[in-house]
């Protein structure tokens, strides 16, 4: 009997950014879970943010399914990635296996989530308040990404979160310096969006920013723009930005 062809492909700075994108950019997804009663598996839809290093995080009223199943037992897989047009198996999407942990109120942890999550979803702050509702952090043991046919890998944490020795460092400078971009600097972040990501004008807004790269969103749609280099510091966050913002000035008017 011939052996099984590893259908597997080697992980390449490609994939690495695929699987980034992917999931600072999704805004929803399929979440499976045990049900705690006769431990069935169940799919559920799910609003979906990241933490600084990219973790999944969740949003979710004790009413839903997956909420006490999750209590009761945190494994649990999430699938992100957008169908797109045409055949949806055609589409990059990535699963991940994770143990789900409960973010506690009233500490800074929970302050820092929920800041990125309404940053990224602020319809969300409907029911943020309420007091059913409660914040889970997706701890990834493993992901399974498929970027199209003949395009699968097998990921560890390590190869596709932001595990920058600064993380902490740009985590607590992150809000004051999206709000200082958005208040004060909204022509640059027109100029990411439009040089950086080929994206139509519009009124585009940072919502993150990390060691890798950083994201804008307008309405419905969600960037993802990365770092020639990752942020060494705070310090390098600015003037990174600052750079990029005059080598996209320079690009777009080259291009007129």
């Amino acid at each position: 009997m011939s052996e099984k062809k590893d259908v597997l492909r080697e992980i390449d700075d490609n994939a690495i950014r695929l699987a980034r994108t992917l999931m600072r950019t999704a805004r929803h997804a399929v979440i499976a879970t045990l049900d705690p009663q006769s431990g069935a598996p169940i799919a559920t839809r799910v609003g979906i943010s990241t933490d600084h290093d990219g973790a999944p995080i969740i949003l979710v009223s004790a009413l839903a399914a997956h909420t006490p199943a999750l209590l009761a037992d945190p494994r649990c897989s999430l699938l992100v990635g957008e169908p797109g047009k045409g055949d949806p198996l055609a589409h990059p999407r990535m699963t991940i296996t994770a143990k789900a942990r409960e973010i506690a109120r009233d500490t800074p942890e929970h302050t820092r989530i929920a800041w990125r999550y309404l940053s990224h979803l602020p319809k969300a702050k409907l029911y943020v308040g309420l007091g059913d509702f409660r914040f889970f952090r997706l701890e990834p043991e493993s992901a399974k990404l498929n970027g199209g046919f003949g395009q699968a890998y097998q990921l560890s944490p390590n190869d596709w979160l932001s595990l920058s020795a600064v993380g902490e460092e740009l985590a607590a400078a992150e809000q004051g310096a999206v709000d200082h971009m958005n208040e004060d600097h909204s022509d640059a972040i027109a100029l990411y969006a439009r040089f950086y990501a080929k994206a139509p004008n519009g009124k585009w807004r940072m919502t993150g920013v990390d060691a890798d790269g950083f994201d804008l969103a307008e309405g419905d749609d969600v960037l993802r723009v990365f770092f020639k280099e990752p942020l060494t510091s705070a310090k390098d966050m600015h003037m990174t930005l600052v750079w990029m913002a005059g080598e996209a000035r320079a690009g777009l008017a080259s291009q007129s």
